[in-house]
C-alpha cells in the first residue's frame, strides 16, 4: 500500500487515478511515499526519510526545494502543458483587453450618473477617450515557446497577426507544433524592438529576472503592450510604471498584483488566475499523478522536473531495481558488479543523466535480496535504492 501525502485540494479526477486497493491517500498521511500539492510552499518542510516522489499539479516548482530533493534522491514531477489552454486563453483575452481600452472603459460606464438620456450623452461625450486599435496587421512577440507560448502565438496567427517569437531551447515537439510562418529571433533584443505587443512565457531563473528593465524598454516600440502571466519578477515593476506614466507603454496586464500596479490606470492586474479553470486543474492533477503513479509502481519517469525521463518497458517477472546516484564515473559499472555478486543476470538496463543526477532502472532474474540493496548503498554517489517486486 502506497501512502500518498496531499499538501492542497487536489482534483478528484486526479486522485481517481491513484486505486484505493493499492493507496492510501489523505492530508494527515505521517510517513508518505509520494506528495502531491498545488500552491502550498515546502520550503522548510520537515521531509519523511519514506519520501520518493513528489506531484506538483501545475508547471512551476518554485514551492519545491527541488535541489534539496535530488540530494536526497527524490523525484519531482509536475504537470508542464496540462494549463496551457487555460493560460493561452486569459492571454489572448489580454490581448483584447488592452487593445480596446475595456477595462477602462467598463470603470468610466460604472462611475456615470443621471437617467437614460443623461447617460446618453455622458457615454456618446466619453467614448473618444477609449479608441483603441485592431489586432490584426499588429506584431506578438513570444518570448518563451513552451506549451502555452505556442499555442499563444498559433492563435495569434489564426486571429491575423504577425508573430516572432523568440526560444533558444526550444524542443523538438513545441518546433513542430509551431505554426511554420511563426518567425523566428534571435536575441531577446532582437525580437522587444520588432513587436507592438509581448507575452512573456519563461520561468523565473537567474537568466530571466529582470528581463524587463531600463535598457530592454528603451529597445521597445512606443505604444508597446507588456502581457505577463509567467513570473512577476521578469519584469522591474518601477521601471514599466515610469514606462507607463510617459506613455513609452500602452498597457501593462498581468496575473500579479502589487502595491505598486494594481491601482494604475495603464495596469491590468489579475489575482493569479491563469490556470484557475476547472478543467486545467483537472489535467493538470490526472498529470501529476499518472507520473507518481508510475514512478512508485514501475520507476519510470515522465514530466520531472530534476530526474531523467527513463520509461523502460517490464521484462520478465523478476524484480526491478532502482537507483539514484551522482552523476560520476563507474557508478553503473559498480551497481552491475554487486548485481552479479549477487548470482542475479539482469535483464534489461537503462542508465540516463540529467545534470548533476543520474538514474538507472535494472529488471533482473529472480528476487533483489536486502542485502544487495544494502551493497548498493554503500556505493559512494548512491542517493536512493528501491526494489520493485
Amino acid at each position: 500500500m502506497y501512502k500518498i501525502l496531499t499538501l492542497n485540494n487536489i482534483s478528484v479526477k486526479g486522485l481517481d487515478r491513484l486505486p484505493r486497493d493499492r493507496y492510501e491517500v489523505s492530508s494527515e498521511i505521517q510517513r508518505p511515499d509520494a506528495i502531491l500539492l498545488r500552491s502550498a510552499s515546502m520550503h522548510g518542510m520537515e521531509i519523511a526519510s519514506t519520501l520518493k516522489a513528489i506531484g506538483r499539479a501545475g508547471a512551476g516548482v518554485n514551492n519545491i526545494p527541488v535541489q534539496e530533493m535530488s540530494e536526497r534522491g527524490v523525484a519531482v514531477f509536475n504537470a508542464p502543458g496540462a494549463n496551457a489552454n487555460a493560460v493561452k486563453e486569459l492571454v489572448v483575452a489580454a490581448m483584447f483587453l488592452a487593445a480596446r481600452n475595456i477595462c477602462q472603459a467598463w470603470e468610466f460606464a460604472r462611475s456615470l450618473t443621471g437617467n437614460d438620456r443623461e447617460l446618453n450623452e455622458l457615454t456618446e461625450a466619453g467614448k473618444k477617450r477609449f479608441v483603441g486599435f485592431e489586432l490584426p496587421s499588429r506584431t506578438l512577440g513570444v518570448i518563451g515557446l513552451g506549451s502555452i507560448g505556442v499555442l499563444v502565438a498559433n492563435t495569434a496567427r489564426a486571429m491575423g497577426m504577425k508573430v516572432i517569437g523568440y526560444d533558444p531551447e526550444i524542443t523538438v515537439r513545441s518546433a513542430w507544433r509551431l505554426a511554420s510562418d511563426v518567425q523566428p529571433a534571435y536575441s531577446v533584443d532582437e525580437l522587444v524592438s520588432e513587436a507592438d505587443m509581448i507575452s512573456f512565457h519563461v520561468p523565473e531563473n537567474d537568466a530571466t529576472r529582470g528581463m524587463v528593465n531600463a535598457e530592454r524598454l528603451g529597445l521597445m516600440r512606443t505604444g508597446v503592450v507588456l502581457l505577463n502571466f509567467a513570473r512577476s519578477g521578469i519584469v522591474d515593476e518601477a521601471v514599466v510604471v515610469e514606462a507607463l506614466n510617459t506613455g513609452k507603454v500602452h498597457a501593462y496586464i498581468c496575473d500579479f498584483p502589487t502595491a505598486v500596479l494594481k491601482n494604475h490606470p495603464r495596469c491590468i492586474t489579475l489575482p493569479h488566475i491563469g490556470a484557475s479553470t476547472h478543467e486545467a486543474q483537472d489535467n493538470c492533477a490526472v498529470m501529476v499523478a499518472d507520473a507518481v503513479r508510475e514512478y512508485l509502481e514501475a520507476g519510470n519517469v515522465r514530466n520531472s522536473a530534476n530526474f531523467p525521463e527513463i520509461a523502460l518497458p517490464r521484462t520478465g517477472q523478476g524484480d526491478r531495481l532502482t537507483v539514484v546516484n551522482a552523476n560520476v564515473p563507474n557508478m553503473l559499472g559498480q551497481i552491475s558488479t554487486a548485481v552479479a555478486e549477487a548470482s542475479l543476470n539482469i535483464d534489461d538496463m537503462y542508465n540516463k543523466a540529467r545534470g548533476n543526477l543520474a538514474y538507472t532502472v535494472a529488471d533482473v532474474e529472480g528476487k533483489i535480496t536486502a542485502m544487495v540493496v544494502d551493497r548498493i548503498r554503500t556505493i559512494e554517489g548512491v542517493l536512493a535504492v528501491r526494489v520493485i517486486e
